[in-house]
């Protein structure tokens, strides 16, 4: 089933295959694009799994180095170009509540033991027929399986603030955010008590593929029912 099939009912059948995209901060148009396929769409929660090998868009910069290894001065001033690269790692689970500002990843090491949890601070998802939108908004925070936590990227959250990414009220309504996600761990309820960790991927469902449109505006839809998404031009 494809995701437009399913968008004549309010939620996706688990294993339909959607895609999770984030906006370019301050843009209307995605720059990352994840295929994913869909675990439990209900009114509570949507829980989506990206497969190990999963073909993604993601930005790089303009003479092709990875994002993380740009000087942090220069790596959201440089020009960047859009890069395909299959995810290396051994997959993500990631649970999102509709309103809320952050969205719950979990991930392991291989062999299926539990690593950690990642509070991913960002807007709100949109729900759009070919998937979910959403904005980063560079802080986040880790949490080991028992609880305790640290932030992360804080220094790249002060230069999103630094070159304008940012305005001040949004940083403080981000900040606001990563105060009430930190709450939520420390009264350590859903989802991190709900047995997620054990959770495994049905071993019939498919690698989502990357379509060729896969920046398309939310208003486009999916793809056709019947169609076959194909790697954009250039992609392993």
């Amino acid at each position: 089933m494809t995701a437009q099939q399913a968008t004549a009912t309010e939620h996706w059948p688990t294993g339909t295959p959607i895609l999770w995209r984030y906006r370019a901060n301050g843009a209307a148009y995605p720059h990352i694009c994840r295929p994913v396929t869909v675990v439990r769409d209900t009114p509570e929660l949507l829980a989506a799994w990206m497969a190990p090998g999963t073909l993604c868009a993601r930005p790089e910069m303009a003479d092709g180095t990875p994002l993380h290894r740009e000087p942090l001065a220069t790596r959201y001033t440089k020009p960047r170009r859009t890069a395909f690269t299959r995810w290396s790692g051994t997959g993500v689970l990631k649970l999102a509540r509709p309103g809320e500002p952050w969205s719950v990843w979990l991930f392991w090491e291989r062999g299926w033991r539990f690593k950690n949890f990642y509070v991913n601070l960002e807007e709100p998802l949109l729900r759009w027929p070919g998937g979910v939108d959403s904005e980063d908004h560079f802080l986040d925070i880790e949490v080991s399986p028992d609880g305790r936590w640290e932030w992360r990227d804080e220094d790249e959250f002060a230069e999103a603030r630094r070159v304008g990414l940012l305005d001040a009220a949004q940083a403080e309504r981000v900040r606001e955010a990563g105060r009430r996600a930190v709450e939520a761990v420390r009264a350590w309820g859903t989802p991190f008590t709900d047995g997620w960790e054990h959770w495994r991927p049905d071993p019939g469902w498919p690698v989502p593929e990357l379509p060729e449109d896969w920046d398309r505006p939310p208003s486009a839809g999916a793809p056709s029912p019947g169609t076959s998404p194909h790697p954009p031009p250039g992609a392993p």
